[in-house]
């Protein structure tokens, strides 16, 4: 099975942001040893225990680091920035680390509406043009605006000689549509869902158009995953995780990852008993062959070509001793 590693470089309570930045470089080469196929970095922005607000710089410093996994944004916010801009960022990263980088694209803010504010003035209007700034993008990358165009006579270089690899992300049919019309990659984000992927899936592969010869469909599908030795390891590794999304709900959590023993001591109302049910329910968690188990049947559900995942865990240890785990189970090396 191909697996994938999704990070959002977390900082866990007694940690730096810097520590968070080297932690994720550190995860990177774990997955790379481990045979993950790749390593995207998320986009966030002013939100307190997340350093991943310009996943290119990271991306850079990892890619130095490594040298075989594919590197990516999962995802750049495209309404946040002008097409041409990001084109140039990623083939310079391509430039940089042939054959290793991938372009994921969203279209969600990202941040809170005065980060939103922040970053773009227009931010609505550019997520309804998605569909044209995604063209535009598009025809960037590949240098082949139509001959009138005002943009056919600039290229964003430096141009490499293996482009960066393109895929659109989301949750919604909307999405996985305006990725088959262009012939992109799709990624279902499953961890942060509460919809039926399955069909948005077949929406997709339905409707694929390959944008050049032997083109196919490709389907990933992120999801959260927890892996210990024991069930019940992974299930106390994940409250952490789960306790701090509840306390940013709330405007807490400004401390970043909570450790197992605070998220324990965390006074639960019945309303987040209810959200913590739900969010576990959401989420694999459980031991090396359970977890297998679970992600196998995922894949064939959604038709998958590949499975990311995400773990967010208070110790940078126990995040990647859980990746270990599941490559142990499920990876095959040559």
């Amino acid at each position: 099975m191909k697996l994938s590693i999704l990070d959002q470089s977390p900082i866990s309570s007694n940690k730096s942001a810097r520590e968070a930045l080297y932690e994720s470089m550190r995860l990177a080469q774990v997955g790379e040893m481990l045979g993950y196929t790749r390593f995207w970095m998320t986009e966030h922005h002013d939100l307190p225990g997340l350093a991943s607000s310009a996943p290119e710089v990271i991306l850079g410093f990892i890619g130095s680091n490594t040298e075989r996994i594919r590197l990516g944004s999962g995802a750049t916010l495209l309404p946040h920035y002008k097409p041409f801009k990001v084109a140039e960022v990623f083939n310079t990263l391509a430039t940089l680390f042939p054959g290793r980088i991938d372009l994921g694209l969203g279209r969600a803010p990202g941040g809170s509406a005065e980060a939103t504010n922040a970053l773009s003035e227009n931010f609505l209007q550019n997520v309804y043009s998605m569909p044209s700034l995604l063209k535009d993008l598009l025809h960037f990358l590949n240098n082949d605006f139509p001959a009138d165009h005002q943009f056919s006579k600039i290229s964003p270089s430096p141009v490499p000689d293996e482009l960066p690899e393109t895929w659109l992300l989301g949750t919604s049919r909307k999405s996985a549509l305006l990725a088959a019309e262009y012939g992109l990659a799709y990624t279902f984000g499953q961890f942060m869902s509460d919809k039926d992927g399955t069909a948005i899936i077949q929406d997709y592969l339905d409707a694929y158009v390959p944008r050049k010869g032997g083109q196919v469909p490709q389907v990933m599908v992120t999801v959260t995953v927890f892996c210990a030795e024991t069930t019940e390891r992974a299930d106390e590794i994940s409250l952490s995780s789960f306790i701090w999304s509840l306390q940013k709900t709330k405007g807490e959590g400004q401390q970043g990852v909570p450790s197992i023993e605070e998220a324990k001591q965390y006074k639960l109302d019945a309303r987040e008993r209810e959200t913590l049910v739900n969010m576990r329910q959401n989420s694999i968690i459980g031991n090396p062959q359970d977890v297998k188990q679970r992600l196998m049947e995922l894949q064939a559900s959604y038709q998958a070509d590949e499975i990311m995942i995400n773990t967010v865990t208070y110790s940078a240890e126990d995040r990647i001793n859980s990746y270990k785990l599941i490559a142990a189970e499920l990876i095959q090396k040559d």
